[in-house]
């Protein structure tokens, strides 16, 4: 592994860190259950691909609680529809991204093929 693979592995699991606090924050503020079971599988399925992450970095990281704190704010002053489209994009944009992870990383395969699923999930929400 390069220094340049392992540093954007790196930011992947940070990333997706981040997204499980994310996630477990909306699911509290979102309005309905089927949003806030939603969000939580969410939550569960980034916690995962932060697993995937680790087993080719070996190290541990903590989330960065930026994203959580942002997201209850952007929901109330976007409202959902403009906030829930913002949120898969960027869950379609990490699927591509992911993409040329795959052939040195084949695991991260499936985390690219959640996200596009994520993506997905979150525009049925609208």
């Amino acid at each position: 592994m390069t220094q340049e693979q392992l540093k954007e592995l790196l930011r992947s699991q940070q990333g997706e860190l981040n997204a499980v606090l994310m996630y477990q924050r909306l699911a509290k503020v979102v309005k309905t259950d089927k949003e806030r079971e939603a969000f939580l599988q969410l939550a569960k399925d980034e916690g995962r691909h932060a697993s995937v992450f680790h087993a080719y970095t070996k190290q541990v990281l903590k989330p960065k609680k930026t994203m959580a704190r942002i997201m209850p704010i952007l929901y109330y002053l976007l409202g959902k529809k403009q906030l829930y489209k913002i949120i898969a994009k960027g869950e379609y944009d990490a699927a591509v991204a992911y993409e040329h992870l795959i052939a040195d990383f084949p695991e991260v395969e499936s985390v690219k093929n959640d996200e596009h699923r994520h993506g997905d999930i979150v525009s049925g929400l609208l």
